[in-house]
């Protein structure tokens, strides 16, 4: 039986405004909610649908509790126990534990007796899977590989060999980590290989995305700190480190050899280079290029707004002057005051 708005407020830490008796079954938006689904408002530009909403429940923040009577939870933070009220509605579906009868476990390979294989993976020599781990159709599991209790592989996750994966962590299908990092020396006109010999370290309850990719490091490791959220398609090169709880959002670049701190937050489609550092605390608007070290917390943002494309043209004919205006001002500045005309009228006798 679904449970009633009291009883989910007991499990999400959120007090119930109204008829604790209700029961919801699913979350749904404000706008296509029906009965029987429970709903959230952590935007106020939806507050409007607030009064044409058909949830059963909403939840909302302590400020909004008084602009409708439906049945709610009160929370400071909506969203966020949006997230915890849908985890309990609609729990994951964890498979049986036990091997798959196509999967290829090698003899040298040790699989806790909880955890659950699926069709066609292949686990190499020495690998460790823990407790109640799950792994996905189709991934690939390298020699010596570590993987921690209750970790998730969607299907078709590359993990090559010697890497370490944290406790609870989640990766999506077609992420590849441990791939050799982008190391070429230049002799003679053609490239030479350096070998890649670190591994990927990945912490605890972290979140990687479908496609995203993360190189082995090239002598040290490239480590991945607890609580950190890559989104789809990110890459993230040799030698990189990543702060405890830091999100990176899709088709992020980062070159390698970069720190970057605890807690931040980048944008989709960031360019960050090479052999930089990034403090604690960085907020990073969406395709923006990082090309030096950034000290101090804060936004940073360095992306032009769209514009129509004539108008565009001539902001960009104006930007290819700035050079030459820099230098005609500098020239001036050069000749000083002392070397100006008299402002008329500015003569005195003597």
């Amino acid at each position: 039986m679904s449970p009633t708005l009291t009883e989910l407020a007991a499990r999400v830490g959120a007090t119930v405004d109204g008829d604790g008796t209700v029961r919801v079954s699913r979350v749904a938006t404000l706008e296509s909610a029906g009965a029987g689904a429970i709903a959230f408002l952590a935007n106020p530009k939806y507050r409007a649908q607030l009064a044409t909403t058909r949830a059963t429940a909403v939840i909302v923040a302590p400020a909004m509790a008084g602009q409708t009577a439906l049945p709610k939870l009160v929370s400071p933070n909506p969203y966020a126990t949006s997230a915890k009220v849908a985890a309990v509605l609609h729990p994951a579906t964890a498979p049986a534990a036990g091997i798959h009868p196509t999967a290829v476990v090698d003899s040298g390979a040790r699989v806790a007796p909880t955890a659950a294989i699926g069709p066609h993976v292949v686990i190499g020599a020495d690998a460790d899977i823990g407790e109640r781990a799950r792994i996905g159709a189709g991934c690939v599991i390298g020699a010596g590989v570590r993987l921690g209790e209750d970790a998730l592989l969607h299907a078709n996750v590359t993990i090559y060999d010697g890497c370490r994966i944290g406790a609870r962590t989640i990766i999506h299908g077609g992420a590849v980590l441990g791939s050799d990092g982008f190391g070429m020396a230049e002799e003679g006109g053609r490239w030479l290989k350096i070998p890649q010999v670190g591994r990927v370290i990945v912490g605890n309850d972290v979140e990687i995305g479908a496609n995203t990719t993360i190189d082995r490091g090239a002598i040290d490791d490239t480590v991945i700190e607890d609580d950190v959220k890559l989104d789809n398609l990110v890459q993230v090169g040799h030698n990189c480190r990543i702060g405890a709880h830091t999100a990176i959002a899709g088709c992020t670049g980062i070159a390698g050899s970069t720190r970057i701190g605890r807690g931040c937050k980048i944008g989709g489609a960031a360019m960050i280079s090479g052999h930089l550092e990034i403090c604690d605390g960085v907020v990073i608007s969406g395709a923006t290029q990082v090309f030096d070290t950034i000290t101090e917390p804060g936004v940073y943002t360095g992306t032009f707004p769209a514009l129509p494309y004539r108008e565009w043209r001539h902001v960009a004919s104006q930007v290819r002057r700035l050079r030459d205006l820099a230098e005609r001002v500098r020239a001036l500045e050069k000749t000083g005051p002392r070397h100006a005309a008299p402002a008329r009228g500015a003569e005195t006798e003597e």
